[in-house]
């Protein structure tokens, strides 16, 4: 498809000041970045520019500081992973706005690199405070969104700018996630699985009730698997239920029927006395789990059937974890999935950092289709709703 807003190559940049609002929202352990992949993902945008003399200003936010500054949250160890990767010098502004921030952007030379500190540092951020916006605009004179993990927040950094902007559009992530998504949502395969796990039924109710038609067959685990079983009078002794949600899973239930798509939910589980890496577990020999236990996975043979089912899909989707995969006894039914999906010869798409982690954690990243980078984003794209960071891209 063609993207709904002009893209980062087809706007005038070189020796421009950019803006670049970019997704460096990554986990710190003692000071340093953990993990770099969302780095690593915004580097065609930012080679790009630099390739073109643009004199860059990034800008993201970090954890959730709600408006005040946390040294702990300080895009500081961001600054240096970056400075390392591209092998050049990233100067890290001490604010996002101010008198600062407005030299230190002033003064940039070509192929310079400026990183504004931590946006949700001030409340006008996730408030998206006109006044804040208008203060970050101002630092630049070309305005390119590559932050698709927050497309879907109306957030001054992402709504806001680009509507003081008369130059703007998307780089090379956001458009990659746009297009990617799009096949799914426009899926006309012959077996087309969706795979959805995690807590809550209402986090998945808006895909459910967007994919449902397109789905061939949809593959359900993690907590969200006891809610539907609860509906249908199964015993799901201590399992994590959404009660509030019990009513929307018995209509989804029913929709599945009335669409002839086929609704696989555990055959058996793998089931703990409680959520601990020396939790005494056992395997059910059903779909019934005893009382006193709660599902913490699913069990070998529901990953038997869900495999089978994966090994002609012609497209797949898969959002959230089979089970609580992040204790080793009740990994099995996420790892066996992710390498399930790596091996299906069909276009295979993944969204959700439990998902992403098992992917990665398995070794078979390499092998799948699409790895998005935002979660919640790519969810509410799915369910067809319309994203704020996409809609602010749009010309006028």
């Amino acid at each position: 498809m063609t993207v709904p807003f002009k893209t980062i190559e087809q706007l005038p940049i070189d020796g421009k000041r950019l803006l670049l609002r970019v997704d460096f929202n990554v986990p710190l352990a003692e000071g340093n970045v953990a993990d770099d992949s969302r780095i690593r993902m915004a580097l065609p945008t930012l080679r790009h520019a630099l390739e073109h003399g643009s004199r860059l200003i990034l800008m993201s936010h970090l954890g959730r500081p709600k408006g005040s500054v946390k040294p702990e949250l300080s895009l500081r160890p961001v600054a240096e992973r970056l400075s390392e990767i591209l092998g050049q010098n990233v100067t890290l502004a001490p604010d996002c706005v101010g008198p600062d921030a407005e030299r230190m952007a002033a003064s940039l030379g070509e192929g310079e690199i400026l990183l504004l500190e931590n946006l949700r540092f001030h409340k006008g951020e996730t408030g998206n405070d006109p006044d804040f916006a208008r203060a970050l605009a101002r630092l630049g004179e070309v305005y390119v969104d590559d932050a698709f993990g927050a497309v879907h927040r109306a957030h001054a950094s992402v709504v806001g700018v680009p509507g003081f902007m008369d130059l703007k559009g998307g780089g090379f992530l956001l458009k990659k996630e746009v297009e990617a998504l799009s096949r799914v949502l426009e899926a006309r395969t012959e077996k087309f699985v969706l795979i959805l796990g995690g807590a809550k039924v209402s986090d998945k109710l808006g895909i459910l009730l967007s994919l449902m038609e397109k789905a061939h067959t949809i593959l359900i685990g993690g907590a969200m698997a006891y809610t539907f079983l609860k509906t249908r009078g199964i015993d799901v002794g201590n399992s994590l239920v959404e009660e509030s949600s019990m009513e929307d899973a018995k209509a989804i239930l029913k929709k599945a029927e009335e669409t002839e798509t086929a609704f696989l939910l555990p055959i058996d589980h793998v089931a703990a006395t409680e959520i601990s890496e020396t939790a005494s577990f056992q395997t059910t020999e059903g779909t019934a789990i005893p009382k006193g236990f709660m599902g913490v996975d699913i069990g070998p043979q529901t990953i038997k059937v869900y495999a089978e089912q994966l090994k002609d899909a012609t497209m797949i989707f898969w959002n959230g974890p089979m089970g609580v995969f992040e204790i080793s006894p009740f990994a099995k039914g996420t790892f066996e999935v992710a390498k399930a999906v790596a091996a299906s010869p069909g276009e295979s798409y993944v969204g959700g950092g439990d998902s992403i982690r098992a992917i990665h954690e398995s070794g078979v990243a390499e092998q799948i289709t699409h790895i998005s980078s935002g979660g919640g984003a790519s969810l509410e794209f799915l369910e067809g709703k319309s994203l704020p960071g996409i809609e602010a891209l749009k010309p006028q």
